[in-house]
């Protein structure tokens, strides 16, 4: 902790204490939470950013998406529009969000929806004629005014909310106590050959509820890069002259995964809006060189840069151990939700 974060620790204990009295006052039901009558599953955390909540959701579609209308709704951080907006053919990542516009680009068979709203955007989905059959809630784990029926919580390997602290002093949305509100606790980015020994190490100090299941998950990288133009292996560009662009949380593994010493990086800011200056200072710097850059950037820089310039690389999460158990929990939840809602 840096001695910045610790001068304003008493305001990282009032910051606890309203987030905690906040909740006790939903908890109580002071404040009203509603509840839908179809499977809705939250992925989110305690921290700001930097987990893999959207892998996380991307597993989800592809577990779920053959079998039931699925719908993500997302707040769209950073989109330069308000209000509720369901994804169409005039879509684009200004205005429903990069994450958002990444689903929508990709799972052409779901409904993709934004609303800082949830509960007006559940209601808004609903109203249609095509109703989704499952909704996926995108870092909504804080959003209290709608009750999920399950709720998945992710925490990084190398930044445990377990050993963190609240805004401003750490990184936390909200107290640690927060995670009994978990039906499952998912550790992502972890190393593939995670031990057994640490396993049990990190198990110990995320304190789970008996209630509560624990998942491990890395971030596999795909073999190839992708262009409008087609695919390129990552083995046949590694000693290819190319820029590498990122402008998400924590992109050291992005870099170290297509690091080959023929590379000039840049970093931007999580969600960045390119500007006309930066597009012209990454053309510049690229020097007419490919650019790899992430899925989530892609969609942002798509159309700006020449197209057989511009690659991006794809990541999915992928389970280290029991897979099918973490699949069975959400396929059940979501057999006995779609079932129970056939009743109404």
């Amino acid at each position: 902790m840096n001695f910045l974060r610790k001068i304003v620790l008493p305001l990282a204990l009032l910051y606890k204490g309203i987030t905690s009295f906040r909740n006790f006052l939903y908890n109580k039901g002071f404040f009203k939470s509603y509840s839908f009558d179809l499977p809705v599953i939250v992925v989110g955390n305690l921290s700001v950013g930097g987990t893999g909540k959207t892998p996380q959701i991307e597993y989800l579609i592809r577990l779920l998406s053959d079998k039931y209308k699925i719908a993500t709704l997302s707040r769209g951080y950073k989109r330069k529009s308000k209000g509720y907006i369901l994804a169409d053919a005039n879509a684009n990542a200004t205005l429903i969000g990069d994450e958002p516009f990444q689903f929508y680009s990709k799972f052409p068979k779901i409904q993709v929806a934004v609303d800082a709203n949830r509960k007006n955007g559940i209601e808004q989905l609903l109203s249609q004629t095509s109703k989704p059959e499952v909704i996926l809630l995108d870092d909504a784990f804080q959003h209290r005014k709608v009750k999920a029926g399950f709720y998945i919580l992710l925490t990084a390997y190398n930044d445990l909310y377990s050993d963190d602290f609240q805004l401003p002093t750490g990184n936390l949305r909200e107290g640690k106590s927060g995670a009994k509100r978990a039906n499952v606790i998912v550790v992502t980015k972890c190393p593939y050959d995670l031990s057994k020994e640490s396993r049990n190490e990190i198990t110990n100090k995320l304190d789970i509820e008996s209630n509560q299941q624990l998942f491990f998950t890395t971030i596999a990288y795909d073999d190839f890069v992708y262009s409008e133009y087609g695919k390129r292996s990552v083995s046949e560009i590694e000693n290819v002259d190319k820029l590498l662009l990122a402008g998400i949380a924590k992109p050291q593994s992005f870099f170290r995964y297509l690091h080959s010493g023929n590379e000039l990086c840049l970093t931007f800011p999580d969600h960045h809006h390119f500007t006309e200056k930066d597009i012209l200072d990454i053309k510049n710097k690229a020097n007419n060189n490919i650019i790899i850059t992430t899925e989530k950037d892609y969609v942002r820089l798509k159309g700006r840069i020449p197209k057989e310039q511009l690659y991006y690389l794809p990541i999915q999460s992928k389970f280290l151990f029991e897979e099918e158990n973490f699949d069975k929990i959400i396929t059940n939840y979501v057999e006995s939700g779609t079932r129970n809602s056939k009743l109404y």
